[in-house]
Parts: structure tokens; sequence; C-alpha cells
């Protein structure tokens, strides 16, 4: 068996031609949907990047694992202590673990271990091919080396390739030699011109006048990437920024079948297709940035093409991405390892049954703090750090009709609100109750100082408000950021 799993950081499904998107960003990606399954309530349980690549390949939530942000005591799994072994857990347990056990060859092709100091995610792989940027890399610095690696590998049996691409990551980066095949394409609908005046006027990182996190600033080594959004034409170069970078890498993709298919493996390769997390884009009033426990970040493409199983059907269900170890397992017909926290959905593909779970609790710790419940056609949005952004306490949005969450229900539905805060509180209740530790990591980040991408950046950022026009802003930031204001005295 050989089986290609892509990985493509910042990739939202909806900007994929296969999830109905109407502009040609994924035609090699869209002919593997096709041929298999297409899964349509897909979501990472912790955003994002990180948080998200260490649930999968741990198969636990962030709040087992002990990975929900960026920086602090919360970036670094936790220590198994007195129980830990000749080798950690991670060595039989984690998600490359699971090929070796069946007897695969397994090999990555990806600098994240490096990014993140995320050393745990290189457990279980025979093979570690760092393209060295740091996630900084295009595709045509990935490609290469990927390529390399199936000339000389393709033919042999029982492999498991894992393959980053980043080129939908901010800042975008396909080269300037690509073009534009989008410039004459519209834009979004959704984003008319009162919406996008409202977000010129939103405060908070990566808002329309900070696409630069805090500030506005841009880079000639990425002339796609703007540094804000005043005007139309602003808007037209983020969205074709992103969606070049989705076209391009698909390309790429393409590049990788092509010598597949001359390799004579193609027909018979599974191929897994998916990402870390997606990318707002006016979600929340937020441009190029996966920094919410919204839609826009932690809804996720899944693809599975696996010969001689479904093609061609739309599953509709609810899953996190750490149910794909088990379910692996289950098709691997092996068991799922003792930690881990997925359910498997194996009979979706075999026989396109229904898994579903009832309700998903998606975590995002890095940019703000919130937990999110997402249930029938609904996402329940619990704020406990607002990353600067003002949101409110409770948000809640009809995704069915309202994909883009311009309207806040709660307000008018208490109802479903308290129906969402019992799922949260079952969830909690039961993370809490199946694991030795006694500390949730949320509250870990909240009790040092808040999420890493906004600890210790209010004095600055509110200076910035005031530069640009928009100081109304600061006494409520200061309200609910006392101690920001206060570490600022003390220095």
């Amino acid at each position: 068996m050989r089986i290609l799993l892509l990985d493509l950081d910042s990739t939202r499904p909806d900007h994929l031609g296969c999830y109905g998107y109407p502009r040609q960003t994924s035609p090699n990606i869209d002919r593997i949907a096709a041929q298999g399954v297409r899964f349509d309530n897909y979501y990472t349980s912790d955003a994002p990047c990180f948080p998200s690549r260490t649930a999968l390949m741990t198969g636990r939530f962030g709040i087992h694992n002990g990975v929900v942000g960026h920086g602090g005591s919360a970036a670094d799994v936790r220590h198994e202590g007195e129980s830990r072994d000749f080798r950690d857990r991670l060595a039989s347990e984690s998600f490359p673990a699971l090929f070796r056990q069946a007897g695969m060859r397994t090999a990555l092709v990806s600098p994240f271990g490096e990014r993140h100091s995320a050393w745990t995610f290189y457990a279980g792989f025979n093979e570690i091919y760092n393209t060295g940027k740091g996630g900084m890399e295009s595709a045509e610095e990935v490609t290469p080396v990927v390529l390399d690696w199936i000339d000389r590998n393709a033919e042999q049996d029982n492999w498991m390739l894992y393959v980053n691409y980043w080129d939908p990551h901010t800042p975008y980066r396909a080269p300037e030699s690509f073009g534009n095949p989008f410039k004459d394409d519209p834009l979004p609908e959704w984003i008319t011109d009162e919406v996008l005046d409202k977000h010129m006027r939103k405060v908070g990182p990566h808002s329309a006048s900070e696409i630069n996190m805090y500030d506005n600033a841009t880079s000639p080594n990425y002339p796609r990437h703007p540094g804000d959004i005043r005007s139309r034409d602003d808007l037209r170069r983020m969205v074709d920024g992103y969606d070049c970078g989705v076209r391009f890498m698909d390309e790429n993709i393409g590049q990788l079948f092509a010598l597949l298919e001359k390799k004579g493996v193609m027909e018979e390769l599974v191929i897994i297709i998916t990402a870390d997390h997606g990318e707002n884009m006016g979600e929340l009033g937020i441009y190029g940035e996966h920094g919410t426990a919204d839609q826009g970040t932690c809804r996720i493409p899944m693809i599975i093409r696996w010969p001689g199983m479904q093609e061609g059907i739309v599953d509709k269900g609810l899953h996190y991405h750490l149910d794909l170890p088990p379910t692996i397992a289950e098709l691997l017909g092996r068991k799922p390892m003792p930690s881990w926290d997925g359910s498997s959905y194996a009979k979706v593909l075999q026989s396109g049954e229904e898994a579903g779970r009832e309700y998903l609790v998606v975590s995002q710790c890095a940019h703000v703090c919130q937990r999110s419940v997402r249930f029938d056609d609904w996402l329940y949005i619990r704020t406990y750090h607002d990353g600067y952004h003002l949101f409110d306490k409770e948000m809640l949005f009809h995704i069915a009709e309202d994909p883009h969450e311009q309207f806040n229900l709660a307000a008018e539905r208490p109802d479903l609100c308290r129906e969402a805060v019992y799922w949260l509180n079952d969830w909690h209740d039961r993370m809490m109750a199946s694991m030795p530790y006694d500390t949730d990591p949320l509250w870990t980040v909240m009790k040092e100082g808040g999420p890493y991408h906004a600890k210790g950046s209010l004095p600055r950022y509110l200076e910035r408000l005031e530069r640009t026009g928009r100081g109304d802003a600061v006494p409520e930031l200061i309200r609910r950021h006392p101690r920001e204001m206060e570490r600022k005295n003390k220095l």
C-alpha cells in the first residue's frame, strides 16, 4: 500500500473548486475529490497551526496534549513525568507510528518541527526532509524535494509520504512570473461596499487597517500581500493574492501527480488532502489570518481517495481532524491507540454510511482565547480574551444562511446559546475527567498574560488607533485589558 498525505497550510475549503468555489483555483485537487470522498463539515479541534498539527499527530485534543498556543507553557506537549518509559508514548502512539506498525515506511517533507520548535511533530517518521525556510517556502522550493523522493521511492511498496505546502499562508508568495489568472474574476459578493466600509473602521490585529497584525507594513519581497485594505482594488489584491497561492500550489501538486502516473502507481495510490486550518478572508472583519475559533479559521478541507472504496460522494457529518488517525487505523485493520480522542468514520469511506458527531468543540488560544461549539446549522463562539478585537463574549451565527459570520444572533436566540453552553460544559467535563492533569491549558494562557500574539502589544496598538482615527475604541480596550496597561506603567 502507498499513501500520499498533502497538508496544505491555511487552505480553506470554500476556495477550492470541488467545494463550489467559482474561481478555477484547484483543478488537480478537484480531480482527486471527484474520485473519492469530500467531507463538507470537517474542523480542526485546535487552531492555529501548532495546536492543530499537534492534535493530529498525537491524536488528542489540545486540552489533553497541552498545546493550545504559540508561546508560554501552553506551547509544549505535556510531559509524561514519572510514567515515562525508555521511549515516550508518542514513539508508539503518534499518527505516523500507526503506519510504521502496519509495516510501512514513513517520510515527511516539512519544516514544521523547526518552525515552532515542535520536535514531537517528527515522532514516527523514518525520514525527515526539512525544506529549510521555516514555513516561508514557496511551492517551487518544496516540489523538487518531493519529486526527488517520489522518483527514488514510488515504485517500492508500503510507504506513507506526508508533504507540507505553504503557499496559501501569509504573506502570499506566488512568484510574480505566475501572473494573476483571477484578475478578471468577480470579488466575493458578500463583501459589499457597505461591508468593506465597516471592516475599514474595525479595530483589532489583521483587520482591514492592519493586515500586518498591528500595523500596515508591507515587504517588497511579497508584492501580492497588502498592508491594508482601503479600496476595492486593495480587496482584490488580498483575495487574488490568496487564490493565486492556492492555484500555484495546486499546479505544483499536479507535478507530483504526473510523476506518480509516470511511475505507474497513481491508480492504486491512497491520497489524503487536508489542511491545518483555514484563513479568514473578511469573516469577523479579519483578513489573512487564522486567529479565531470560527468557521473561516477552523473549517478545513478533507478529501480522501481510497481505491476500492466510495467514489464521488460528499459527506455532511461533523468531524474533527483528529478523527483521521482512528479512521486510518480501522482501514488498515489495526486498533486505535489507547490515548487517542478521535472516532473512526471508516464506514463513510467503505459504504457511504453516516458517522458524524452530534457537535464539535473547537479552540483557539494563540491570537485570542475562544472556544466554539459547532452544532446543527449553528456556530457558537465564547470569548475569554478578545485579542483586542472587541468581540462580544458570546457570538452565535447561523452558518447555513450566514457562512461569513456577519450577523451575531446571540441576543436574539439565548435558547441556542444555552444549548451550546451545555455542550461546551459537557465536553469540558469529559476532557477534564479523562486526563491525569488538573489544569485546562486555556486558563494557563489566560493566567500567563493572554494569547501569545496579543500579549504585550496593546500599548503600542492604542497609539496606532489614535493616529488612524479610531481612538473611540481606546477606552473600551483599556477597560477590558487593565493588566496590559499596568504592565506598561511598571516598565
